[in-house]
């Protein structure tokens, strides 16, 4: 995991990449379980509830290049096979693509477990 990031960016940028993990996530849950309640078509449950539980995983830092691929994947589907709110599937899409490209930044479980180490060796 740790080939994926050259760093997990710390300070403001860290700060930025947790905001749009978060904000990523809320839409996610809304839309994904929103379409429980809604009457719609098995084709766009399915990745609203896909998209729905990677928006977790985002939310956590955990597993980021891959949730963000499948979040971004399955918004890119909501979009080309439904008319309504496409604009926000591309969005989420592209949100999710970043995500997965960029990284969890340093306050993430990411981080936390694939993170730089620093191993103090004593002296003999």
């Amino acid at each position: 995991m740790q080939r994926l990031f050259s760093v997990f960016p710390n300070g403001w940028p860290g700060r930025g990449l947790f905001l749009q993990r978060v904000v990523t996530a809320a839409f996610l849950f809304y839309f994904g379980f929103e379409c429980l309640n809604d009457d719609v078509g098995l084709a766009l449950i399915v990745p609203s509830v896909i998209g729905a539980c990677a928006g977790i995983f985002l939310l956590l830092g955990l597993w980021t290049p891959f949730c963000g691929t499948v979040v971004a994947t399955a918004e890119l589907w909501i979009a080309a096979f439904c008319s309504d709110d496409r604009g926000l599937a591309i969005l989420l899409a592209a949100l999710g693509a970043t995500l997965a490209t960029i990284g969890p930044g340093a306050w993430s479980l990411d981080a936390r477990l694939f993170g730089r180490k620093h191993f103090e060796i004593p002296h003999r």
